[in-house]
């Protein structure tokens, strides 16, 4: 019989915790509906690699010999030696989006560089609370809003924090619908949130469209090497959307290549959750410069909208500065949602679409910056 309890007498208090960090993250997929995709594997991941003796981390079983544990296998092989996971899963992201609302109004470019302030500022306090560069650097990247990247830079670094700066970095993304509104209603006034802007169409030349992600992949790649795996990947999956040849492929990409990395992507970063790494005062650390960053992303792209306003005669309304960040299409939508809530008919989205998509951009490029400025000094 002690043979049948052995696994429960070996679970720590630090295990218990993790297991109520899985069960948090997997009640905000479920009932909330947060990021669903990425919470709930996430968090059945999170418990699953607390399971003493589980065999999903490779470990010596009694009686058994060595395990190779495939939640090990699947982080070394797709995170770890190749970063395959979060590099692939671009192509996907970059065949959903459409940059017609951007190439419409390029003055939506501003927006989405002016949001990447989160990096920086999270960068700094991660430095000024003691962390060394190299991982106050990967926990600055939670503020480019984007998971992927975060959890590229964090390995590419090899940071020992990279669970937790998944964590917070997804977390603080399905969020955003309670973090943006708060933080966009204590930087404007009630006559700022009601400016209503021109209807645009977003209607582009379709070889605008073709040879956009192809000079942006060069412009990038020429200033951030270091970056050109992820904007290329981006900006490849884009093309194969708007080229207008490969349909097939373009919806493949959309939907089961997206699916499928994200399933894996999200239970192979719960390998970096386990409770003797996780269950420290510096996690909670990360957690609290985490919110710090998506706060300081949203308010500076919604600070930079009512500079701008100071020389416009058409005025901006300063919401669509809090869609620059990278979470798209989330951001976009909560930026809409307010609009209608402050007055009904004001429309909004396509000015905060083209502020979207311009973070998802600008996050990358802004990671890629600081990755190549910062590794000059290690």
């Amino acid at each position: 019989m002690e043979y049948l309890l052995e696994g429960l007498l070996a679970v720590t208090w630090k295990q218990g915790v993790m297991y109520a960090v899985g069960m948090v993250l997997i009640f905000l997929a479920i009932r909330k509906q947060y990021e669903p995709s990425l919470l709930l594997p996430m968090g059945f991941g999170a418990i699953l690699v607390n399971l003493p003796l589980s065999g999903v981390l490779n470990q010596i079983m009694p009686g058994v010999g060595e395990v190779h544990g495939i939640i090990q296998w699947l982080f070394e092989i797709g995170i770890e030696s190749s970063e395959a996971l979060p590099i692939l899963l671009f192509i996907g992201i970059g065949a959903m989006i459409d940059f017609g609302p951007l190439l419409s109004q390029p003055i939506m470019f501003l927006f989405g560089a002016a949001s990447q302030i989160g990096i920086f500022i999270a960068l700094t306090a991660a430095v000024l609370l003691g962390f060394d560069l190299r991982d106050a650097t990967a926990i600055g990247i939670i503020g480019s809003a984007d998971g992927p990247v975060a959890i590229l830079v964090s390995q590419i670094l090899k940071s020992k924090y990279v669970g937790a700066i998944a964590v917070a970095a997804y977390s603080y993304m399905a969020l955003v619908p309670i973090i943006q509104p708060f933080t966009i209603r204590l930087l404007t006034t009630k006559k700022e949130r009601l400016i209503r802007m021109d209807i645009v169409s977003a209607e582009v030349p379709k070889r605008i469209k073709i040879i956009f992600p192809i000079a942006i992949t060069i412009i990038a790649g020429l200033i951030t090497p270091s970056a050109v795996s992820l904007i290329g990947c981006l900006m490849f999956g884009n093309l194969i959307r708007e080229c207008g040849v490969m349909n097939s492929l373009s919806e493949t990409a959309q939907k089961e290549l997206s699916n499928l990395l994200t399933l894996f992507l999200g239970i192979t970063v719960s390998f970096s959750m386990q409770a003797e790494h996780f269950v420290t005062f510096e996690v909670l650390q990360i957690l609290l410069i985490g919110l710090l960053a998506f706060i300081a992303d949203t308010a500076g792209g919604v600070l930079f909208a009512k500079f701008l306003n100071l020389f416009l005669k058409k005025k901006i309304n300063p919401m669509i500065g809090g869609a620059g960040i990278s979470a798209f299409p989330m951001s976009a939508r909560v930026v809409q949602k307010m609009a209608l809530e402050e007055d009904p008919g004001n429309i909004l989205l396509m000015h905060a679409v083209g502020a979207n998509v311009s973070g998802q951009i600008a996050s990358v490029v802004a990671s890629g910056i600081v990755l190549t400025l910062i590794t000059r000094y290690l």
